[in-house]
């Protein structure tokens, strides 16, 4: 039987990473968008030939992908970010489904930064939030970036998702707030 599929979303530095952490310390199956990108740079030869291909060597270090170097670019120019998302974003979906079909646990939970820009809620049976005060989030991750004007607003997210945490506050209310989730979401 297929697990409850669900997504976990948020803005940037609003803890969705520890909020995945409990999702797994409760029992739910884990699984993070942003490790499936570094183990695509890793190991998908395809994607880094493409990547070659656009940037040349100047984006791989020891023979391996410079994440800091594509940054660079990218978040430099909004055409580059889109060329980009466009060769991740299939590989993603494609390795998170594999995944999901895989899983023996009763909720499988998927951390994907940008769900809601994606059009990836259609693919979960429910979608969990987590937001935190702008000036919270830019302490956490030292200062904004421009990266958030690119994103559906947070009032957005919350109105779209099935479940919504403001994390202002400890690690222990935002693991009781998961395991909260997940007792509703197996109780049926």
């Amino acid at each position: 039987m297929r697990p409850l599929a669900v997504a976990l979303t948020g803005g940037i530095a609003a803890g969705k990473s520890e909020a995945l952490k409990a999702f797994a310390r409760h029992g739910a199956a884990t699984i993070s968008s942003d490790a499936l990108v570094h183990e695509l740079y890793r190991d998908d030869e395809e994607l880094q030939a493409a990547l070659r291909e656009r940037w040349g060597d100047s984006v791989f270090a020891n023979g391996d992908v410079d994440r800091a170097a594509v940054g660079q670019i990218v978040f430099a120019d909004r055409g580059e970010l889109s060329w980009l998302e466009a060769e991740l974003h299939p590989r993603v979906r494609a390795a998170t489904a594999d995944w999901l079909a895989r899983q023996t646990a009763e909720v499988a939970v998927a951390e994907i930064p940008l769900l809601f820009e994606t059009g990836g809620e259609s693919r979960f049976d429910r979608v969990v939030v987590i937001t935190a005060p702008a000036e919270l989030r830019a302490e956490r991750r030292g200062g904004h970036e421009d990266r958030e004007a690119r994103l559906v607003p947070e009032e957005e997210k919350v109105r779209r998702a099935d479940f919504a945490y403001v994390n202002d506050g400890t690690l222990e209310e935002l693991d009781a707030f998961v395991a909260g989730v997940l007792g509703e979401l197996t109780a049926s």
